[in-house]
């Protein structure tokens, strides 16, 4: 019996994990890249696994879904090779949200109660002391959030693609995509350069390049790149504990401003380096690290974690995340194309979910009932056919 013929678009996380859950389920399966797998965004991710940034709704849906999946994964791929889950450094370590007015916290505190099926827990100044005795006194709110947890992004991605490859997909590295092959309103296959690659169904996983990938497959989708900056430590293991970050960066989350948002975002790694973050700004693809950007995001950090004024930066990285005006993801069968499949727009939030979104995807596709709703996600709605997609 024929197997259907899936060509996965992008091998950053998400296009990994839709290429191993489909090949799990029996697909045959082709992922196509035109650089390396992790190579783009996914390789410029702190690879967090968040439930404490999201208000009610959708998103917060899927990144509690994907929360429950990924340590399944995790002991999944363990089983298959130790080596590779271990390269995944899952960590759920949990986080901490502050604020640092009274306004902030009256804020912080409405959103932590507004988030349903969320455990969180208020801490005291004591509290938030002994938990991170690194972090500013000048604290008027903290809550934890125990089930945040984080990954290494590109070791993630290698040990996701590494499970599909043995359950049998196969990886078009340097392979650039330039058409695609239409027969009665449906995608029979992608053109690459000297051939097609037949395929029965397409998913677009390119992230921040999908509006890109989209147009040229003649279904526009309005996914633009928005960029963002982290500066790395040397080694400082234990002045850090937990990722801490200031309930300013749920706003920054959800601007919808292109000019320069910064908030400060704190967070140690396995290795014991820490990652200093973040700012988002829409600059297109200019990959240009820029001082001030770098400068402003240390300025709010240092407000946080005093102690980090003598900390050695090692490096500094900039990525692009798939933005979308209503901030959700796209996920589904595009109306206009049939056998076109998108899984992208999930901005800052790929990394986390990317488990959820392709199960929600095998799901979708062989007709079982989805995890949870995903109207929300679909192609058609305003913000991701937009106009200027069009």
């Amino acid at each position: 019996m024929n197997r259907t013929r899936v060509a996965v678009l992008g091998a950053g996380i998400v296009g990994a994990a839709c290429a191993r859950e489909l090949s799990r389920a029996g697909f045959d399966v082709v992922v196509v890249d035109r650089g390396r797998p992790a190579g783009g965004t996914t390789s410029h991710g702190e690879g967090n696994i968040l439930v404490s940034d999201k208000g009610p709704g959708a998103e917060l849906e899927l990144a509690k879904l994907s929360l429950r999946l990924w340590p399944q994964v995790v002991a999944e791929i363990a089983d298959e090779d130790p080596r590779a889950a271990a390269a995944i450094e899952y960590d759920p370590k949990g986080g901490i949200v502050v604020a640092t007015t009274d306004d902030g916290a009256r804020a912080l505190t409405a959103f932590a109660a507004s988030q349903p099926g969320v455990r969180t827990e208020s801490l005291s100044p004591k509290e938030l002391a002994d938990t991170e005795p690194a972090l500013t006194r000048e604290v008027t709110a903290a809550f934890h959030y125990p089930e945040d947890a984080q990954v290494q992004p590109a070791g993630a991605a290698l040990a996701l693609l590494g499970s599909a490859l043995r359950h049998g997909a196969r990886l078009r590295c340097g392979t650039e995509v330039v058409g695609v092959s239409v027969r009665k309103g449906r995608i029979t296959g992608v053109r690459v350069p000297g051939e097609v690659i037949e395929a029965d169904v397409v998913v677009n996983a390119a992230g921040p390049w999908a509006g890109q990938v989209s147009a040229l497959l003649g279904a526009p989708i309005a996914v633009r790149p928005r960029r963002g900056e982290v500066l790395v430590t040397t080694p400082m293991p234990g002045v850090v504990r937990h990722k801490v970050y200031d309930a300013d960066y749920v706003g920054a989350v959800g601007a919808d401003s292109g000019d320069l948002r910064t908030s400060a975002v704190v967070e140690s790694t396995w290795g014991g380096t820490v990652l200093i973050g973040s700012s988002r700004r829409r600059a297109g693809f200019d990959d240009t690290i820029r001082p001030e950007v770098l400068s402003a995001i240390a300025v709010k950090a240092l407000r946080l974690f005093p102690a980090l004024a003598d900390a050695a930066i090692m490096r500094a990285y900039g990525g692009f995340r798939p933005y979308v005006d209503d901030h959700l993801p796209v996920l589904g069968e595009d109306p206009r194309l049939g056998n076109l499949w998108h899984a992208t727009g999930h901005e800052g939030a790929g990394i986390g979910l990317s488990i959820g979104t392709a199960r929600l995807l095998r799901e979708l596709l062989t007709g079982a009932e989805p995890a949870m709703p995903v109207a929300e996600f679909t192609v058609d709605r305003p913000a991701v056919v937009a106009e200027e997609a069009a």
